[in-house]
């Protein structure tokens, strides 16, 4: 390329000649949607859906405004204002080719700490008919030992201290629906995007939860006005590297500051409850159903799941990258054991799925050598995401008297995981909002007495008062200790197969 064009509303033109860009006219867009956490896989997913439905339409209603909601996410404010909410798409084929795009439906961005009052005033905004969040596990304030909303919260008792300057959404969301309210406005459809199951109803319940202590009589008109559609996503979105930046530069010759990488596979199921209109997504690849969670059931425990167990066994034995760790061939021995003997079994109700094309997909995908996704990013808050994606396995599968063995073994490693060290005595990198409860559970469980590790109710709730996972989990953990993780996941391969 002679030289890089720096991506921007003015340089778009001039970008076409190069890359696919927007060919609608983005001044023209009103915003219909409000998204909360703008992070790589809303811009991955529900933003490059509602782009390739405003290419395909002449709907002029739908264009989305992000939100910057935590100080930490500064810099991807600071770089989607500068180049105007534009941003390449980069998806990595399996063929290690790139399809590149300019993504223009997110037309404005608004940073919540800075401005507070602007965010609520954008989400009463009679245009915004709907407002959908991808705010990690974690931002549901939802306390899996209680199974309510942790009332505790610092950051909930500054919200309810100070209303018009949230930090969290349900204080953000509280605000503008009673404003709406106030002016006699209609309600929006609250859509979470997050990797949980029953997704709309957690929105639900934990919003309802805080919305009693603050604003009691809001709850009848929200429950009225507002719905919470259940919703699967699926894509995987790895942290843009260095390298993608570059190697846009070098193959496009465009200069974004923070390009998104995905995979080509991609999926969106939603239950079709909207109580101000939506934009036809279906158009483009959506599925809209009445009840979404075999679905989504299928996904958290097979994909989410998957995911886990290839970073927790793959930061064990020093791997760096996901697909490193399922051309392991123990460890993908292992992800076919669980998912086949654990994670099927409480399955049911999937009609129109075929369960081992499935299975057999996610084990190419993650093996996805162009993809390169960091163990270390897909590690992150596993507190918030093994008593989602693992546990409810687990529970059916010890009410059933299946096995447990596997999810056992995986809960062990992450014990051994959360000391800090992989197998060959190397640092991991460990982010979690519990990182310092993880790290001494896990010492004390070091120094003989494994079982320690369980007692972290917020993760596990009462699962160590059941015996037989205590006895596979301690198990697992002195095998693991005695043999390295290597060897203890062939030796529990082997036993599998001993017993099919």
């Amino acid at each position: 390329m002679e030289h890089n064009i720096k991506l921007n509303q003015k340089s778009l033109t001039e970008i076409s000649k190069r890359i696919s860009c927007p060919t609608y006219d983005r001044s023209q867009l009103k915003t219909g949607i409000v998204h909360i956490g703008i992070g790589g896989f809303h811009r991955a997913h529900e933003a490059y859906y509602t782009d390739q439905l405003l290419h395909n339409t002449a709907i002029t209603e739908w264009g989305i405004c992000g939100v910057a909601l935590l100080p930490s996410d500064t810099n991807i404010y600071n770089t989607l204002k500068a180049q105007d909410g534009l941003y390449t798409l980069m998806v990595k084929e399996f063929d290690g080719s790139l399809t590149k795009r300019v993504i223009g439906s997110i037309t404005e961005i608004l940073f919540a700490p800075a401005n507070p009052i602007e965010v609520i005033q954008k989400m009463a905004s009679p245009e915004v008919k709907i407002v959908t969040l991808t705010i990690t596990e974690g931002g549901y304030n939802y306390n899996e030992a209680t199974k309510s909303f942790d009332k505790e919260n610092p950051a909930i008792l500054h919200d309810i201290a100070h209303p018009s300057a949230p930090k969290t959404v349900f204080g953000y969301l509280t605000q503008a629906l009673k404003l709406r309210k106030e002016n006699g406005s209609k309600g929006f459809t609250i859509q979470s995007c997050d990797n949980i199951q029953g997704n709309g109803d957690m929105t639900k319940t934990m919003l309802l939860s805080y919305v009693q202590m603050v604003e009691p009589s809001l709850v009848a008109w929200i429950e009225e006005h507002v719905s919470f559609p259940n919703s699967m996503v699926d894509r995987i979105t790895p942290a843009t590297s260095p390298n993608d930046i570059e190697r846009l530069q070098t193959e496009a010759g465009i200069d974004d500051a923070w390009p998104v990488v995905c995979e080509p596979f991609k999926q969106w199921v939603i239950e079709d409850d909207f109580v101000n209109g939506r934009p036809l997504w279906e158009a483009v690849g959506a599925q809209f159903v009445e009840d979404v969670v075999p679905y989504e059931k299928m996904k958290l425990s097979l994909l989410n799941a998957g995911h886990t167990v290839l970073g927790v066994l793959g930061a064990l034995s020093g791997y760096a990258t996901i697909d490193e760790a399922v051309h392991d061939t123990q460890i993908s021995t292992f992800l076919k054991h669980y998912m086949d003997t654990e994670v099927t079994p409480t399955l049911a109700d999937l009609e129109g799925v075929d369960l081992e094309a499935y299975k057999a997909s996610l084990l190419q995908r993650f093996g996805n050598v162009n993809i390169k996704d960091q163990i270390d990013r897909i590690c992150s808050e596993s507190s918030a995401k093994i008593p989602i994606f693992v546990l409810p396995t687990v529970t059916s599968n010890l009410e059933s008297n299946r096995s447990i063995d596997f999810a056992a073994f995986l809960m062990a490693a992450w014990a051994i995981y959360s000391l800090g060290k992989d197998d060959n005595g190397d640092d991991l990198i460990i982010k979690d909002a519990i990182a310092t409860t993880l790290h001494d559970k896990a010492v004390v469980a070091s120094n003989g007495n494994p079982t320690a590790f369980l007692e972290i109710e917020s993760v596990f709730g009462q699962l160590k008062t059941s015996e037989r996972f205590v006895a596979a989990y301690t198990s697992a953990y002195q095998n693991i200790t005695k043999l390295g993780t290597e060897k203890s996941v062939l030796n529990l391969n082997n036993n599998n197969l001993n017993t099919i």
